[in-house]
């Protein structure tokens, strides 16, 4: 597995992240406790070095199933990407963003007792709370580092403003971000801030929740609790756009010998070597399907050919319901 840097200030990591949310809570369906432990285990054994939580990830239960799943293993051999701040309450309801200095330091011992560990590699505020400053927020996290109990500071889903103001405080290592094919917004002020300031980006959603991953098929209904039920681009003749979408970009995959997904995860890689795709797989054979991906080099016809595949801003439906827009910093 190769490594990439995050950015001129953040630790280096490997190439592909893992992205444990879909381990807990339902989010793209049932998830099985052991095939996720053996997942995790698989990617580590893989060289996968990255791996990504939140605190409210079905109530800490993320946390904890990863902290089984990392018993044993050297605390040096991965790195932890943390993100805070999502209230929530009975029956998984969400209850806005909690971006307090006084939270910050709470979600984050609840946080280490869960994990097990010591030290958060990566601590992030998941969305901007309007109501504090962000200057507040990094400052609180910024005594933590300065107390050992976290490594580097990360942000979630700002806008190039918030990025600016955030990297005045302390020195930021990455944004998280969805980024993808169908999902192209941070290029246009977004991108350019990291790479001015030197942040790199860890991009969630490169398979836009399986939409592109090659597996998501028209007619197919999302079960209950799937949150791709409610998605605007998993409904009505959107899905039936996507998935024409998705075709066309099969047909250059094939001509390429790789999967629909391996694709996918190589373009968002192609866009810089700042950026590192986190990977959402729940299983060891999504997980091996993905991996291959991190040694696919696209040439610049190949991405020429992308684009004609799947051109920006050709997705049809934004990428979250529209409760869930308004708290982004970026749209599509």
């Amino acid at each position: 597995m190769q490594t990439r840097k995050l950015g001129s200030t953040g630790p280096a990591v490997s190439a592909l992240g893992l992205g444990a949310m879909g381990m807990s809570g339902g989010a793209y369906g049932p998830a099985d406790r052991g095939e996720s432990i053996a997942t995790v285990h698989a990617a580590l054994d893989a060289g996968v070095t990255l791996i990504d939580t939140g605190d409210f990830y079905a109530m800490g239960h993320n946390e904890l199933l990863l902290a089984e799943a990392l018993r044993g293993r050297d605390r040096d051999g991965y790195l932890l990407s943390v993100k805070f701040g999502q209230l929530r309450g009975p029956g998984h309801v969400f209850g806005g963003p909690d971006g307090r200095p006084e939270a910050v330091r709470n979600f984050l011992a609840y946080s280490l007792t869960r994990l097990g560990v010591d030290h958060i590699d990566i601590y992030r505020p998941a969305r901007l709370d309007p109501a504090v400053p962000i200057e507040e927020t990094v400052g609180a996290i910024k005594e933590m580092v300065d107390a050992g109990y976290v490594r580097h500071i990360g942000l979630s889903e700002v806008d190039a403003a918030t990025i600016r103001r955030a990297h005045a405080v302390h020195p930021i290592a990455d944004l998280q971000i969805e980024y993808s094919l169908l999902s192209r917004a941070v290029e246009a002020d977004v991108l350019p801030t990291l790479r001015e300031l030197g942040i790199g980006l860890t991009a969630y959603g490169v398979l836009s929740r399986g939409l592109i991953s090659g597996h998501w098929a028209a007619g197919r209904v999302a079960g209950p609790g799937d949150m791709r039920g409610i998605s605007p681009r998993f409904t009505g003749d959107n899905v039936t756009h996507n998935l024409a979408l998705v075709d066309a970009l099969r047909r250059v995959a094939e001509a390429k010998d790789c999967t629909v997904a391996q694709l996918a995860i190589a373009w968002v890689a192609a866009q810089g070597d700042e950026i590192v795709p986190l990977v959402g797989a729940r299983t060891r054979a999504r997980l091996a399907e993905a991996l291959p991906a991190a040694q696919l080099r696209l040439t610049g016809d190949d991405l020429a050919e992308i684009e004609k595949a799947v051109p920006a801003g050709s997705a049809r439906g934004d990428r979250y319901p529209a409760a869930f827009m308004a708290s982004l910093g970026v749209g599509n």
